[in-house]
């Protein structure tokens, strides 16, 4: 479920980071999100029950629209970037690395302040015309819609994997992920021809010979140095190290296979009657 380009998971670790607000803070970004009539301002109440009100608010109203000093935003958004001020690149607590990750995956990288004078801002980590955020419902939608429910189960058990910050498991879910969607993409298109077929790569040579994938713009070729066949090879690199590179690898690897599968998906759609 999406809060505008924010998942859901991702406003909750956000508003779960709030609470490390002190209470004359947490006040005051109360007032700002509009939301004093509703989360109580009392002194002796704890933030973290304050935050617990906040949590059911935000979920139920995340699309109202607040006029900030930055124009006009969701709740939801309002939120996140309150949360981006508090949010420590370098942390190794959960409530930042929670919310780091689900920026991460929503598209989005922290901005530190540049200064003491600034702070610290959320910005977009890959071109907005990729519009990542709906592509990922657009690929559940359209997985449900072909009733391709192995691969469906297996993307969401590598956002699952990339949401705890297993890395190797979140990698390795990807690869099964895109060989099965392949598959049932072969099988959809025909399935006697495709049962027959030993291996995925045959299944997937069967899609270029079928003119699914296409061959005179390098998405599959013989010689597997084509879009398709190195993506598959990136995709059976092994091994998880410590350190933000394999974050920031596995990011990429999700966000890559994402509008991949975003691509091939509606590619079947225009050519393909659903089953």
């Amino acid at each position: 479920m999406r809060q505008g380009p924010f998942s859901r998971s991702t406003v909750v670790a956000a508003t779960e980071l709030l609470e490390r607000h002190t209470q004359a803070r947490f006040n005051q970004m109360v007032v700002r999100l509009g939301l004093e009539n509703d989360v109580s301002q009392d002194t002796t109440v704890s933030v973290g029950k304050k935050i617990a009100v906040l949590g059911k608010i935000v979920v139920a109203r995340a699309d109202q629209v607040l006029q900030t000093v930055e124009g006009p935003v969701t709740l939801a958004e309002a939120v996140v970037r309150e949360a981006a001020q508090l949010a420590q690149a370098a942390s190794t607590d959960a409530l930042h690395t929670d919310f780091l990750r689900g920026l991460a995956r929503d598209g989005f990288v922290l901005v530190p302040p540049a200064n003491s004078g600034q702070r610290a801002s959320i910005r977009a980590a890959l071109p907005g015309e990729i519009q990542l955020p709906a592509t990922d419902d657009e690929v559940h939608h359209l997985l449900k819609q072909f009733g391709f429910a192995t691969p469906l189960g297996h993307l969401d058990q590598a956002i699952d994997a990339h949401t705890r910050g297993d890395w190797a498991a979140c990698n390795g879910q990807l690869r099964v992920f895109m060989e099965g969607l392949f598959d049932d993409i072969a099988r959809h298109i025909d399935s006697l021809q495709a049962s027959q077929l030993p291996t995925a790569e045959n299944r997937r040579a069967m899609l270029a010979t079928a003119r699914f994938l296409d061959t005179s713009s390098n998405e599959w070729s013989g010689d597997g140095k084509a879009y398709v066949n190195g993506l598959f090879k990136m995709l059976h690199t092994q091994g998880a190290h410590p350190g933000l590179s394999d974050q920031d690898h596995s990011t990429f690897r999700l966000h890559v296979v994402l509008v991949t599968a975003g691509m091939y998906l509606r590619r079947l759609a225009k050519t393909r009657p659903h089953p």
